[in-house]
């Protein structure tokens, strides 16, 4: 096999998914993650159609059941609380809509893979790479604390924004489109009743305040919930590392706003996971260049509201391992028949999350959130067919099947020295 020794940047889920597989099909893949550990923090994600199948075929299906968070549906409800419009998971089909029934937290799923992986996979934690030199034969990569390195092959799976993108593709801005909106998620204490439903109340634009809304999403224990707050603003630049300016952004944001809002958002100065960034979609021509190649977020993310971006994590490193080793490791034809692949589900998980939209949790107006709420009303009178027919299809435009290696070229795991593990 050609181009056995790869390195994948990112040990969140893209990442870990992808050298999980690698492994399995006879690579030698090495994991660099900057934090210091398993990533943890994050909000709750959903695995829809086709990403299902891939959990099924990494065996995890009984680990990841077990992570599973309890929901019944999400509803609206008005300043006292009181429900305006609500459905559950059953309206939408299998992949449930936004309460999906395949729902955990960001930090369960990754520790689910990172369990399955770190047997057989080196990871570098506490570490990052700080430059490239790609040439014919291969990419020697500078790190900040490791020896430099010689790969055959590097892949890219660390985030919207990615250094590896930076140094091989150029600069963010090129290849950010801006959804005009911001996402902040953390997990809080709370009384507030929510019977295992997810819990939104929006407050519409006007006199000088944009559309917003407030959540509660239930955790493990009738005491505990993710609190997320959704509201458009202009851009003005934040420092991701300035978590200060992000938390009084915040907080100025939802000052003198009802329901549970009074309760929560104090809790927002000494939250341990506090998670916060603007709504945007990474879109690029290609995600290879040469020996490089980038997947999940750091290639294609649909933004933190489509709820589909989890999805494409897993296909995405799904196919791209498969397509390595059905090439038998030639990059060259594996990259290409990864981006054929792909290429029409990230197009149609992209162009959902930006028509499905945010006006209903950001609405301009009140009519608008009149109008949602009527709409949400009317959909347990359609049929699944029709209110499905936009995610539950996206979810599906992939068939593993078009992707499927040789079995042969699946070597039993060797165990390896796990540094900083």
């Amino acid at each position: 096999m050609k181009n056995r020794d790869v390195l994948v940047t990112g040990g969140g889920i893209a990442g870990t998914a992808l050298a999980h597989l690698l492994r399995r099909y006879g690579f030698t893949p090495t994991v660099v993650e900057r934090s210091p550990g398993p990533r943890t923090g994050g909000h709750a994600i959903d695995i829809r159609g086709t990403a299902r199948e891939v959990i099924e075929d990494l065996g995890l299906v009984p680990q990841l059941r077990e992570s599973l968070l309890a929901a019944r549906g999400m509803a609206f409800i008005d300043e006292q609380g009181r429900r305006q419009a609500s459905f559950d998971p059953d309206v939408f089909g299998p992949s449930g809509g936004p309460a999906a029934e395949w729902a955990l937290l960001r930090t369960d799923l990754a520790r689910i893979l990172y369990e399955a992986t770190k047997d057989d996979v080196e990871f570098l934690f506490d570490d990052a790479i700080t430059a490239l030199d790609q040439d014919d034969n291969g990419v020697t990569v500078s790190f900040e604390k490791s020896e430099a390195r010689r790969f055959d092959l590097v892949l890219g799976a660390d985030g919207v924004h990615s250094d590896l993108r930076r140094m091989a593709f150029g600069p963010e801005e090129r290849f950010i489109r801006d959804l005009g909106s911001y996402l902040c998620i953390y997990s809080v204490d709370t009384e507030m009743a929510h019977d295992d439903w997810q819990l939104m109340y929006t407050m519409p634009g006007g006199r000088g305040r944009h559309g917003r809304t407030a959540g509660l999403r239930p955790l493990p224990g009738m005491d505990r919930a993710l609190a997320a707050f959704f509201f458009r603003a202009p851009a003005f630049g934040f420092d991701r590392r300035d978590v200060l300016a992000q938390k009084k952004m915040v907080a100025q944001t939802f000052l003198g706003d009802g329901w549970a809002v009074p309760e929560v958002l104090p809790q927002i100065w000494d939250t341990p996971d506090f998670y916060f960034d603007r709504v945007e979609q990474v879109q690029m021509d290609s995600w290879s260049t040469g020996r490089i190649a980038l997947v999940g977020d750091a290639a294609y993310c649909a933004s933190p509201m489509s709820g589909i971006g989890t999805s494409l994590a897993l296909v995405g490193a799904y196919v791209l391992a498969a397509e390595l080793a059905k090439a038998d490791g030639d990059h060259r034809v594996a990259l290409a028949a990864y981006e054929a692949g792909m290429r029409g589900f990230v197009d149609a998980a992209q162009h959902f999350a930006r028509t499905a939209g945010d006006g209903g949790l950001m609405p301009d107006t009140q009519a608008q959130m009149v109008m949602r709420n009527l709409s949400i009303r009317t959909m347990r009178f359609m049929p699944r067919s029709f209110v499905s027919r936009g995610l539950e299809t996206v979810a599906d435009t992939v068939s593993l099947a078009d992707h499927v290696a040789p079995k042969a070229g699946r070597p039993a795991a060797q165990p390896v020295a796990n540094g900083g593990a």
